[in-house]
């Protein structure tokens, strides 16, 4: 049935893409009958009736933004609500609500909602001080990710674990489905390359929710000084790894849909290039494109919108090269279209201008040699391919799903 939906003529693509991926969803659905019974996913903080009443006289601490949402309400307001005492609001990259643009500096401040201080864990403070955790009896975790190591978010669930550990406080996380957990793919980060966007010894594309995750930093002592803590993940119901999952919130400024999440793992690489993956426009990380027309007759304009950030670069140029929006398959991983991008450039130095960026983001300095000697992207893959299979062995361990 699915396969019948793939080109369906006569048809505006946005309307074919949705009832293709419709399609695969009720096909996924069938292919598993306890699923199709249980119905769809519930997050760990739509399960109120499993934390709630454990709040009662106890001082929190929310690492949360705009994803941490309660049935249509902010985890903050809900909270608020059930009379439960906020001490601190922990904000991570693109802030409390989610409009700061990508690196964008989150300064302290106040929710005017709720007058609860409101303290930056991105940047310099990449984790709560053992001051800010002194009057918090217990910090809750509840943010939407993607799946890819280079998502900063779980590079700050590492850290506020660490924190805990250091100080002795409770982390709760409440979990999430990842619409890029059906797999697993990419190098293992290795330890030279250990940055903002990359903490653990993980996959590009990881296939664990934060819940997971959190559990597998626990596990496998990633914390500093082999560090455990103390750590409660409220699951999701109705989930597994096959189940698709299109997160009902952007989770940051430039992933607006389920597209965009699904070609973050490929695309993300452009970063360190000079050309444009669609920042500045509406549809952010579903297009490629440089300023010069023999890269290809589709053409777009990046632009100084509010809410997606662009490329310094291109802006108000018009780049040329292509639109992923029309592709028959749900995306996964692939270096194909950095290797296409790489060799439309040729040896003209014009393309790669972050090496560094490139290197951190990838995990592994290999990669890079391996691409500029030529290599296929088969070949690529294969070298990292060991790796992953003792990752994956490692990922086992930990599913909850």
């Amino acid at each position: 049935m699915a396969q019948e939906y793939l080109s369906i003529p006569n048809l505006p693509f946005h309307a074919a893409y949705r009832i293709k991926v419709f399609a695969l969803m009720i096909l996924f659905c069938f292919n598993s009958n306890s699923q199709a019974q249980k119905g769809a996913p519930v997050c760990g903080a739509d399960r109120s009736e499993l934390y709630l009443t454990g709040f009662k006289g106890l001082r929190l601490g929310l690492v949360v933004n705009h994803t941490s949402t309660v049935n249509g309400e902010h985890l903050v307001d809900f909270l608020k609500t059930e009379g439960i005492t906020l001490k601190a609001l922990f904000a991570p990259e693109h802030g409390l609500r989610g409009e700061a643009d990508a690196g964008e500096k989150i300064s302290n401040s106040v929710d005017a909602k709720t007058g609860i201080p409101i303290i930056s864990i991105y940047g310099k403070n990449n984790r709560p001080t053992t001051e800010q955790l002194a009057d918090i009896d217990l910090i809750i975790y509840d943010i939407q990710d993607v799946g890819c190591r280079f998502y900063t978010y779980i590079s700050t669930l590492h850290y506020v674990m660490e924190a805990c550990a250091e100080n002795g406080k409770k982390l709760l996380v409440l979990d999430r489905p990842n619409p890029n957990g059906d797999y697993c793919a990419g190098p293992v980060l290795k330890p030279a390359f250990k940055s903002g966007v990359g903490v653990d010894p993980i996959p590009v594309v990881h296939g664990c929710t934060v819940g997971e995750l959190a559990k597998m930093i626990n596990g496998e002592g990633w914390l500093k000084n082999g560090l455990k803590c103390n750590l409660e993940v409220i699951p999701v119901k109705n989930y597994t790894h096959q189940s698709v999952y299109a997160p009902p919130i952007k989770p940051s400024p430039n992933l607006p849909n389920y597209t965009s999440i699904r070609l973050y793992p490929s695309l993300c690489f452009f970063e360190s290039t000079s050309v444009s993956i669609g920042r500045g426009t509406t549809f952010p990380f579903q297009v490629i494109g440089f300023p010069d027309q023999k890269f290809g007759e589709f053409s777009f304009t990046p632009q100084s919108l509010k809410g997606y950030e662009m490329n310094p670069l291109q802006k108000d140029k018009i780049c040329y090269g292509e639109d992923l929006r029309h592709l028959k398959e749900i995306p996964k991983f692939t270096l194909k279209y950095f290797l296409d991008w790489y060799g439309k450039f040729g040896q003209s130095g014009d393309f790669l201008t972050k090496v560094r960026w490139f290197n951190l983001l990838m995990g592994d300095d290999r990669i890079l040699t391996m691409i500029q000697s030529g290599k296929s992207e088969k070949e690529i893959s294969d070298s990292w391919q060991e790796e992953l299979e003792k990752y994956k062995i490692v990922r086992s361990k930990y599913l909850l799903y």
